[in-house]
């Protein structure tokens, strides 16, 4: 295995916690690169089901190390209550670790969360509100804070008292929203406090795990089309979920990664606003969401759905390098008599088969399908390629040609165990 790099190859929401704890169970390490609290993986193990926002993947393994990498962003309150309900199902979390030089959510980023998004009149983006997008923007204003500082209570609160004074000026002056006082550091000089044991340098960390041939594992957070750089801007988060963000977001080299692997769902979703080429209204939709159990995990929003969108996909293999694809949520399609899918887009009278940095341009799109034959048969129980009804392995094979990449994991649903390797 080496160093495997699990992006998500669309919107976000492609069934990356499955796909995550599958290989986390084969590997020593599990490293996440990126994002915040606004991220959601949902790992269904032996019955149980954990909704991880936080903490990587491979926790639910005793002899798998957990990192959190310098790229994303930390809520302490919020990683503080997963761990405590890690602890409750009776999961130890001696095998978490976070970065030093990862930056703090702070309770002034929610504010200005709500306050800019209430202040884009119907131009919102559709942010979870949680305050992932200021904490960034003070990462890249040079003025926000660390881990290394919230765990050194005199530092944290000098640098807190002066930083209050400008966003109490932003939150009122600017926005109209009611100041905030100091009297949440004695709460986040504890939330340091409980943390401390756990922030280290991870970057000399991991860096030693693969010279010593660790089977390491890199999650991100959100996908592909959500990017800063590559995705549908503005409508993205505020990181790179790109494979390149695993670099950047844990501080190593690309030389160190070996495979990248994309996760796709055999259809397309998205939450929140922002073009949808592929989007589907009305009875077949609601059957995919309702079959796919299209709801977000960190929102509970349903999500948007659509058909496979190639263009989508032929993309996000170029910008990750991907080496291979898991498709998952297959099942979903289950019964469906035919079967779209996006080869290219229609836009201005031309076909457009490589995705465009232009939103108005992608709102114009319109999906240029091949329609395919479905299938009327339960597959959740297949465990071989061979198993699948030929429609489906067509299905598959079809994605392969058009994007140059193979499939090698297919996911047939939510148990682990529903999962064909090729």
């Amino acid at each position: 295995m080496g160093v495997r790099c699990i992006i998500g190859a669309q919107w976000g929401d492609e069934g990356k916690g499955k796909i995550t704890d599958y290989l986390a169970e084969r590997s020593e390490v599990v490293a996440r690169y990126q994002g915040g609290s606004n991220a959601g993986h949902t790992v269904d193990r032996d019955g149980q089901v954990y909704k991880l926002h936080l903490v990587p993947s491979g926790i639910l393994y005793n002899n798998c190390m957990n990192i959190i990498g310098n790229g994303v962003v930390v809520d302490p309150p919020e990683l503080l209550e997963e761990i405590d309900g890690l602890k409750k199902h009776g999961l130890g979390v001696e095998n978490l670790r976070i970065s030093d030089r990862a930056h703090v959510v702070m309770p002034y980023h929610r504010v200005l969360d709500r306050l800019i998004e209430g202040s884009h009149g119907g131009r919102e983006i559709g942010t979870t509100l949680r305050g992932i997008g200021p904490a960034y923007t003070d990462k890249y204003a040079r003025c926000g804070i660390r881990m290394h500082e919230l765990i050194n209570a005199d530092v944290f609160r000098a640098k807190v008292e002066l930083l209050l004074q400008d966003k109490n000026r932003l939150i009122k002056d600017i926005y109209g929203g009611e100041v905030i006082d100091s009297s949440f550091i004695d709460e986040y000089i504890e939330y340091g406090r409980r943390l401390k044991p756990y922030v280290v340098d991870t970057s000399a960390l991991i860096y030693e795990y693969i010279k010593d041939g660790k089977e390491v594992l890199l999650e991100g957070a959100q996908g592909t089309l959500l990017d800063i750089d590559h995705g549908t801007y503005p409508y993205v988060t505020s990181s790179n979920p790109a494979a390149g963000g695993a670099c950047t977001g844990l501080g190593i080299g690309p030389t160190l990664i070996d495979e990248v692997i994309g996760v796709a769902k055999a259809y397309t979703t998205r939450v929140g606003r922002g073009p949808f080429p592929t989007e589907i209204e009305g009875e077949v939709g609601d059957y995919i969401r309702d079959r796919g159990y299209e709801f977000g995990t960190t929102t509970g929003r349903p999500r948007r759905v659509g058909w496979l969108d190639l263009v989508v996909l032929r993309y996000a293999v170029r910008v990750n390098g991907l080496t291979s694809i898991a498709l998952t949520k297959l099942d979903t399609l289950d019964g469906l008599e035919g079967i779209d899918v996006c080869t290219a887009y229609r836009i201005d009278g031309r076909s457009v088969y490589d995705f465009p940095s232009d939103l108005d341009a992608l709102n114009r799109a319109k999906p240029e399908y091949h329609v395919m034959k479905g299938w009327d048969a339960d597959i959740s129980g297949a465990r071989k390629f061979s198993d699948l009804p030929e429609e489906a392995r067509e299905y598959i094979e079809f994605i392969e040609d058009n994007v140059g990449v193979s499939v090698n994991i297919i996911s047939v649903g939510p148990e682990r165990h529903q999962t064909i390797v090729r």
